[in-house]
Order: C-alpha cells, then sequence, then structure tokens
C-alpha cells in the first residue's frame, strides 16, 4: 500500500490566491514545528522550509525561515532524516 503525501493550502491575505504544497518531512526543535514543503511529492524540484507559529490548532501559520542559522540548523535535520536529500541555500 503506497503512503499518501499530506498536503498544506497555503492562502496569500493580500491576494487571496491559494497554493497546495506536500508536506515531505516534518521535525520539532526546540520546541518549534517545522515543515519541508514541496510543489512536487516525488521531492525532485525546489523545497521551502517553514516553522508553525501559534498555539491554536485552528488559527496555525507557517512562516518561512529566512535567519541563516536558524535555517541552516534544520536542513541538517532533514538531511539526516532523508538520507538522499541534500539543502542548497538559494
Amino acid at each position: 500500500m503506497e503512503d499518501k503525501i499530506s498536503t498544506i493550502t497555503f492562502t496569500d491575505l493580500e491576494t487571496g490566491q491559494t497554493e497546495e504544497l506536500y508536506v515531505l518531512e516534518e521535525t520539532v526543535l526546540a520546541g518549534r514545528k517545522y515543515l519541508l514543503l514541496s510543489e512536487d511529492p516525488a521531492g525532485d524540484a525546489d523545497a521551502f522550509i517553514f516553522r508553525e507559529e501559534g498555539e491554536d490548532a485552528d488559527d496555525l501559520t507557517y512562516c518561512p525561515v529566512e535567519d541563516e542559522d536558524e535555517y541552516q540548523a534544520i536542513a541538517r535535520l532533514f538531511e539526516e532524516l532523508m538520507d538522499d536529500t541534500e539543502f542548497i541555500r538559494e
């Protein structure tokens, strides 16, 4: 049986446009949840690291990780979780 890959829908609050991204992996570091997202369920595309913000499950937001030190720490964790993945920050 094939595993179903979870998706998450993002809404641009300014334009109202939505985009669905695939959740390739998730992890927690220092009590914060991080998601590795991609437009391609096979992961053969650009990937994005987002941090979960908020306490209420009905009002969660996801913010891209912009701090370089935080990004590198999370990227290393995702590389360990996903053996065949390498992150290149552009």
